[in-house]
């Protein structure tokens, strides 16, 4: 997510962002859309990312911009990408360009907090998302293939905002239990995005294929220790469960480029996540129900975080509490890996 600024004589000449994965970069947006280029040469260029300085998807930006001979550029924070990282800052100012690095540095990483943790702690991004009572459950207590009915926590604006997270993830993991009593089709519907890949845990191949899981409309994968055949949009990937099964998980996601992995469920693999230490930000909804009983929610009394967003609302007879919390140890190991 990066956006520029064409500046001349204190004046907003330009602007540009990245506005989808493949298409034109922040910086050529901005100075294409300059009507007069000679303005160029007297002109200062902010950009909240270090340009590019490679052929990606597209070609670098660094070359375009000592290209239309822009003499002075701030840059909000470098890029931790391997293939830039540096590289882009260099070539600038070796072709004279005169470079300032760490404007509004905080805010700019903010923004990509996701892509530098991707890229520092080599996983996924993780959100751990759950909806709860007022006394702490997140379901009744069922069992597989009872009669036990799911208990609706969530509202209509509220369901909206779980598909928004969707649409914003890359990933979205459930466990065996979720799948086999919820039967999620983990798809984004209340909301404009694309589909994240599902994932799923299923260590015995016990889930049934009839399943919205398996219905091959879009991608999905399976973790198991069985052996299995692929299908279309289906991929098995084998795992010894006696390791650590979580990292390896995550490696998996990570070798497939899969930036951001939202986790819904259920309890006990949030408890699994939590314990371990392997997440970056908790999605809570909290309702104003009492169930008395049920499976309780997860315990995150305990666990080194900070609440960065909070909101209370009543949306017809329906109160609840929407907090969003941020693991300090892992957000400050993100940051330490990138020089800003």
């Amino acid at each position: 997510m990066v956006g520029a600024v064409i500046v001349r004589d204190g004046r907003i000449i330009s602007e540009g962002w990245h506005q989808k994965t493949g298409q034109p970069h922040a910086e050529p947006n901005a100075i294409y859309a300059v009507n007069d280029e000679r303005l160029l040469k007297d002109a200062t260029l902010y950009v909240s990312l270090e340009p590019c300085s490679h052929y990606g998807k597209t070609p670098p930006c660094a070359d375009l911009i000592i290209q239309k001979q822009i003499p002075r550029v701030v840059i909000g924070t470098p890029d931790i990408f391997p293939l830039v990282s540096g590289r882009g800052i260099a070539k600038l100012r070796a072709a004279g360009t005169d470079v300032t690095v760490g404007v509004e540095k905080e805010a700019c990483y903010e923004l990509n907090r996701r892509f530098f943790t991707f890229h520092t702690l080599k996983r996924p991004f993780i959100i751990l998302k759950w909806a709860r009572t007022a006394d702490g459950y997140v379901d009744y207590q069922r069992e597989p293939y009872g009669s036990g009915q799911q208990l609706k926590i969530s509202t209509p604006f509220t369901q909206v905002l779980a598909h928004k997270d969707r649409a914003e993830c890359d990933a979205i993991l459930v466990g065996t239990r979720t799948a086999l009593l919820d039967d999620p089709e983990l798809n984004v519907r209340d909301w404009s995005g694309k589909n994240p890949v599902r994932v799923v845990v299923d260590r015995n191949l016990t889930l049934s294929s009839a399943l919205h899981l398996f219905d091959g409309s879009q991608e999905t994968l399976v973790f198991t220790e069985k052996n299995a055949v692929n299908s279309q949009n289906l991929t098995f990937l084998t795992l010894d469960f006696n390791e650590d099964m979580l990292t390896k998980i995550l490696q998996s996601l990570y070798e497939r480029n899969l930036q951001t992995l939202l986790v819904e469920g259920g309890s006990r693999l949030h408890d699994s996540f939590l314990k371990a230490g392997l997440w970056d930000e908790l999605h809570v909804e909290t309702s104003a129900q009492i169930i008395r009983k049920g499976i309780p929610a997860p315990d995150i009394s305990h666990v080194g975080s900070h609440c960065f967003f909070e909101a209370s609302f009543q949306e017809g007879k329906f109160f609840r509490t929407i907090q969003r919390y941020r693991s300090q140890n892992n957000w400050l190991l993100a940051r330490n890996g990138h020089t800003l």
